[in-house]
């Protein structure tokens, strides 16, 4: 009998010392928690809207800066367009010791044209203007409409004795254009004035040099006449 209680009291004991103590809970070991495959997912297609939603706006920004720097007219850039350009050309020209022209065109006897056959008559002048000039210069070139009757066109790698001789051509070239309004014949022409690029120069001043010029020149022309 006393054989048969320690066998029971071992087979107790080693149940006791398997099992958890009185009062202490049973704790199991939780699963790692994984995000779900679809949750990267979102958050690329998320960024790759953002990303197309920028490059929309930044495009949207363009044209709308293109449009301000724009002559609807002549598509050809307006003094805001030119200016901009005017001063990358005098940065280039400065860090590369290069050389250009500033040439400034007014239109003679525009307001006439306007006054006497309409405004129509007068954008057709200006349209005849800048595509004889655009034939004339280089692809690297730029011209610009400041405003008005008023032009200006900004040439690469030109001595000054080149440069005058080009504006010389220009003058030359649009007097012998003639148009017909309401079955008259009518004559146009330019005036040019003419500012040298170099490393010292500055974009406003050379603008307002080859302006005076360009009415120096238009004085001598009314003179000639």
């Amino acid at each position: 009998m006393k054989k048969k209680a320690r066998a029971s009291a071992t087979r107790t004991a080693k149940r006791r010392k398997g099992a958890p103590a009185a009062g202490q809970a049973l704790v199991r070991r939780a699963a790692p928690v994984v995000q779900p495959p679809a949750a990267s997912g979102d958050a690329k297609a998320e960024m790759r809207r953002l990303k197309m939603q920028i490059a929309r706006a930044n495009a949207h920004i363009e044209t709308l800066q293109a449009a301000a720097e724009t002559d609807f007219l002549l598509g050809i850039p307006n003094r805001r367009g030119f200016e901009r350009e005017l001063g990358r050309a005098i940065s280039y020209i400065q860090r590369y010791q290069a050389g250009g022209a500033l040439i400034v065109l007014d239109v003679d006897r525009l307001k006439p044209i306007n006054d006497n056959f309409g405004h129509a008559a007068g954008d057709e002048v200006l349209k005849a203007i800048v595509a004889m000039l655009s034939q004339q210069i280089r692809s690297s070139d730029v011209i610009g409409r400041l405003g008005g009757d008023e032009f200006a066109l900004l040439l690469w790698n030109l001595s000054e004795t080149d440069a005058h001789a080009k504006a010389a051509a220009f003058e030359e070239d649009i007097d012998r254009l003639s148009f017909i309004f309401e079955g008259h014949m009518v004559a146009t022409g330019v005036s040019a004035g003419v500012a040298i690029l170099g490393p010292h120069s500055d974009g406003a001043k050379a603008l307002a040099d080859a302006d005076r010029a360009m009415y120096v020149r238009k004085a001598q022309r009314r003179h000639e006449i």
